[in-house]
């Protein structure tokens, strides 16, 4: 982890984001067309409701105001003309807005759910090697904040579809009243038009640039989250607060640049609406003293200009959040496109409850971006009910061999078979349902035993007991205040690195796999109930193959045959005795596991004697 992190290079503004924009609406109301087309009604109904309070103001001056005023008189069917006319426009209006929001809020979050879990099942349909190459942080991020980021604009959209339609109305009425003073008054909305497209100019890159840093958040806080045990543990609980601060004032300095051009632009953007009324009401009260208008027609004019300042705002609020639109949806659909997904043929297993059979030929693997490849030409032979034993120093690739059997990664070249059955042509879902992994990092979710073991799945208790009893892990869960049913919080925080790894085995075994994979699966355990989880799962193994990645000589000990790796490459293999007196390497390695077992007793017997 570094203190420091690389410039995220600025975007530029792009000429074509407001086509580019407007496409991503299009796709948006085409998928989501019928709540959007009822908020667009609404929007439509509001547009009329408030352009005929202008009209229903402007008549009701002429025939019930002015008359009154005229006689010094007001009769009570002119009030109740002004109250029925003024309450019909705003029961249409208030239906026109209710349709809008609601119908938008509900196209808009359609819209988000959707395409979120469009991106989780992406990343779960894209291979390992993908996900290598991308932090967890961004990913998040793809999957929230850039999604929400792509359809936020839909919650002003409709509206703005109705200020348009409401220009429309009202334009048409200002012609009808005075075409002069309409070409006055609507002289503003070209400006306004501009302003709009300079402050989407010029908010696109600034925003682009918001939108990488709020995932370059997420990704040091999530790394940092991830890795607390090594922060606490190397004292490096300030270096990383530094790292984060560094990130988010990066990511704050961006809003506020942000934040300032919105403090420009808007209230210039709001005023010019402004100035169409008081040239309205300058030219108007001219005209009138000259007798080309009346007072109500001019206050008609003038209350259209007046009400129209508000919602031509939104037009204003789409043009600003179409490059925020445009920047979510190109980081979503980087990972909408992503290549690399494995291919799945047709072929089922046939049905069978026995053992499974194995097999790498020829397996060559290479991990992105690496030359030299990680396995090499790797012959590997698992027969039914076999145990077989991998083993080799630190990097010699026996955890990527374990992949290759179960296809969580796809060889390069060479083949894998289950069951005489090249993995490729087997259909999804074929190898999960027949082999299982533990690895020696495991996996708990923030839930209960019986959850870890079962995700989910229907189970009676006595499987339950049986996987953990084989696991070794019974006496432990029993001891806990609600047995099974305890939950052990997130990644198992309540429990030991060795209770951990049981309740993993204890999963993988719950699942009657006929292969099991075991990749140093054991390590946090004692020697002494390793050696009972060997035996239980030798005993009860009537049903797996068993490939064990093995540190330890009881492990190999108990293996069929024992596969030495170096490099990539399949050394030799045999039976222990054998190995020991014709590898040299494999009789190295085995005999510093003995040293060290020997050594790590007689500390624990020392401790014991000084007790």
């Amino acid at each position: 982890m570094s203190t420091t992190s690389a410039p995220v290079p600025r975007p530029v503004a792009s000429r074509a984001v407001l086509r580019r924009g407007l496409k991503v609406v299009w796709g948006g109301m085409v998928q989501e067309r019928r709540p959007f087309s009822v908020a667009v009604v609404g929007a439509v109904l509001w547009a009329s409701a408030t352009v005929g309070t202008a009209w229903a103001i402007g008549w009701l001056t002429d025939t019930v105001v002015e008359p009154a005023v005229r006689v010094r008189e007001v009769e009570a069917a002119g009030l109740w003309a002004i109250f029925g006319v003024l309450l019909a426009v705003l029961l249409v209006n208030v239906l026109g807005v209710i349709l809008r929001r609601v119908y938008a809020t509900i196209a808009g979050f359609n819209l988000q759910a959707s395409y979120r879990r469009r991106v989780t099942r992406q990343y779960l349909r894209l291979p390992l090697s993908w996900h290598h190459a991308h932090p967890s942080g961004q990913l998040l991020s793809r999957a929230h904040a850039d999604v929400e980021a792509t359809w936020q604009v839909f919650n002003p959209l409709p509206m703005a579809i109705g200020v348009i339609f409401m220009l429309i109305i009202a334009g048409t009425m200002m012609v009808l009243v005075d075409p002069f003073l309409a070409f006055i008054g609507l002289l503003v909305f070209p400006g306004l038009f501009g302003a709009n497209l300079i402050f989407q100019r010029v908010m696109s890159p600034r925003i682009t640039l918001a939108q990488q840093l709020r995932a370059e958040v997420a990704e040091v806080a999530h790394e940092s989250f991830e890795a607390g045990l090594i922060v606490k543990a190397m004292g490096r609980e300030d270096q990383e607060a530094d790292r984060f601060r560094h990130k988010t004032f990066e990511l704050r300095d961006a809003l506020i640049r942000v934040g300032r051009t919105r403090g420009v632009f808007e209230p210039v953007i709001e005023a010019i609406p402004t100035l169409g009324t008081l040239a309205v009401l300058g030219v108007g009260t001219w005209q009138v003293s000259r007798g080309e208008l009346d007072a109500a027609q001019v206050v008609q004019m003038a209350y259209l200009f007046s009400i129209l300042a508000f919602p031509v705002r939104a037009l204003g609020w789409v043009l600003a959040e179409l490059p925020r639109s445009v920047v979510g949806h190109d980081r979503v659909q980087h990972v909408l496109t992503a290549e690399g997904g494995m291919p799945y043929g047709s072929t089922t297993f046939p049905r069978r409850s026995g053992p499974a059979e194995a097999e790498l030929e020829r397996a060559v693997y290479s991990h992105p971006g690496e030359e030299t490849p990680t396995v090499r030409g790797v012959d590997l032979d698992m027969p039914s009910g076999s145990t077989v034993a991998l083993v080799g120093p630190t990097g010699s690739g026996k955890t990527t061999i374990t992949n290759l059997a179960l296809r969580l990664v796809d060889t390069d070249a060479g083949q894998v078979r289950l069951d005489g059955i090249e993995a490729r042509d087997l259909a999804q879902g074929q190898i999960p349902a027949a082999a299982t992994l533990v690895a020696q990092q495991t996996f708990m979710f923030d839930d209960s035993v019986r959850g870890n073991i079962t995700l989910g799945e229907d189970a009676d208790d006595a499987s339950v007991w049986e996987s953990l009893r084989i696991a070794q892990a019974e006496d432990f869960v029993r001891s806990l205040p609600d047995g099974i049913d305890t939950f052990i919080g997130e990644r198992g925080g309540t429990l030991s690195g060795g209770q951990r790894q049981r309740i993993a085995l204890a999963r993988a075994i719950w699942r009657r796999p006929r292969l099991l994979v075991l990749d140093d699966a054991t390590s946090a355990v004692d020697p002494s109930v390793e050696q009972a989880i060997l035996t239980g799962l030798r005993e009860a193994r009537g049903g797996m193959t068993v490939l064990v990645v093995a540190y330890r000589m009881a492990t190999i000990l108990l293996a069929d045959s024992i596969v030495y790796v170096e490099h990539g490459q399949v050394v030799d293999r045999g039976p222990h005795r054998e190995l020991v007196a014709r590898c040299s390497g494999y009789a190295d390695l085995v005999n510093a596991y003995a040293r060290e077992a020997a050594e790590r007793d007689a500390v624990t017997r020392q401790e014991e004697n000084d007790q």
